[in-house]
């Protein structure tokens, strides 16, 4: 049997596995090149390290993009194309019944057809994982960002995690409809679904977030990480998004802010006094004709801030890694018992 599914599926694997070596090796040439900037301009720099750690991500933040996407496609196209035909086009043509009347049971054939490809399809996305997340450290080191949704979702386990989580999907989905291309735009349908809604709605509550109230004269406009000439602490908190509402004595402002490696899971906040009372005018610097960061610096009043701290990535990674696993199992767990009762 498990001849039998290598023989069905090794030309897909052999072509997955030649993408990856001609990916690989380019991002090890990318990867090398990345480095020596680096090493060169940001590690080693004694003076305007902010232009070089500017001009690495100009250069490679485009790039970046590609392969960070190329990363959060992979379990999806391996869920469309490796997943929803593995048991839809055996049920469509027919030839599954061979296989049973051959002394292989129900239960066995979905085993090693879910363990043999799901492994490879799994083996091949951590493979791809552990090269992108060593080819991008030196520009995440610049950015300090990786508890951002594509960020996250594009390094370390939890492509793993997705991986598993959309082969067994599409498996489920043929297996239901029975129709290799309308379980393939099922299963993209689903797994868009959830790759959306987690990130957005459930991972913010893996951990309760931390709450602090940060002074608005505590904020500074200098790059987030900057080093000393830059003026700001490595780990003050950034003003980098403030909006300014209303009009008169009812003007009021939005401030957001950020922290190097750290995930703000509120949005930007009133301008509050020592009450919890927010504050609205001239009090609360929202003026059109004053810049806020000049009256930040004399104010009183704070703003209230909800975020995940940096130390918390990892237990992130296992959580959202474990979640997916956890429903793979159960969707495997489901295609069993469909197969077994359901289907002639």
């Amino acid at each position: 049997m498990i001849w039998l599914t290598w023989r069905q599926y090794r030309v897909q694997t052999l072509a997955a596995l030649a993408a990856l070596a001609a990916l690989a090796i380019f991002l090890v040439v990318t990867g090398l090149q990345m480095r020596d900037v680096y090493d060169s301009t940001v590690a080693g720099c004694r003076s305007d390290c902010e232009s070089a750690k500017n001009a690495l991500v100009v250069e490679y933040q485009t790039l970046t993009y590609y392969v960070t996407s190329l990363l959060l496609a992979a379990p999806g196209i391996i869920g469309i194309f490796w997943g929803a035909p593995l048991i839809a086009r055996e049920l469509e043509t027919g030839t599954h019944r061979l296989v049973w009347n051959q002394s292989i049971t129900r239960g066995r054939w979905l085993l090693v057809k879910l363990g043999a490809v799901g492994l490879i399809a799994v083996a091949v996305t951590g493979l791809l994982s552990l090269l992108v997340t060593w080819w991008a450290s030196p520009i995440d080191r610049v950015n300090l960002d990786r508890f951002t949704p594509l960020m996250f979702s594009g390094r370390a386990i939890v492509p793993l995690g997705y991986t598993a989580f959309a082969f067994t999907l599409g498996a489920c989905a043929g297996l239901l409809i029975r129709r290799t291309v309308p379980a393939m735009a099922a299963t993209l349908v689903a797994f868009l679904a959830v790759q959306i809604l987690v990130p957005f709605a459930i991972r913010p509550h893996f951990v309760a977030s931390e709450h602090t109230d940060v002074a608005l004269s505590s904020l500074v406009m200098a790059p987030v990480g900057g080093g000393e000439e830059s003026g700001a602490p490595q780990d003050a908190w950034n003003g980098n998004h403030i909006q300014l509402k209303g009009s008169g004595d009812d003007a009021h402002l939005r401030v957001g802010v950020l922290r190097p490696g750290v995930w703000v899971v509120s949005e930007p906040g009133a301008v509050l006094d020592s009450s919890g009372r927010e504050v609205r005018g001239a009090e609360g610097c929202a003026e059109r004709e004053r810049d806020p960061f000049e009256c930040f610096t004399t104010s009183k009043h704070h703003i209230a801030v909800d975020y995940q701290p940096a130390d918390r990535y990892w237990t992130f990674q296992w959580i959202e890694t474990g979640i997916f696993l956890a429903l793979s199992g159960l969707l495997a767990g489901f295609c069993t018992w469909w197969l077994r009762r359901r289907t002639a």
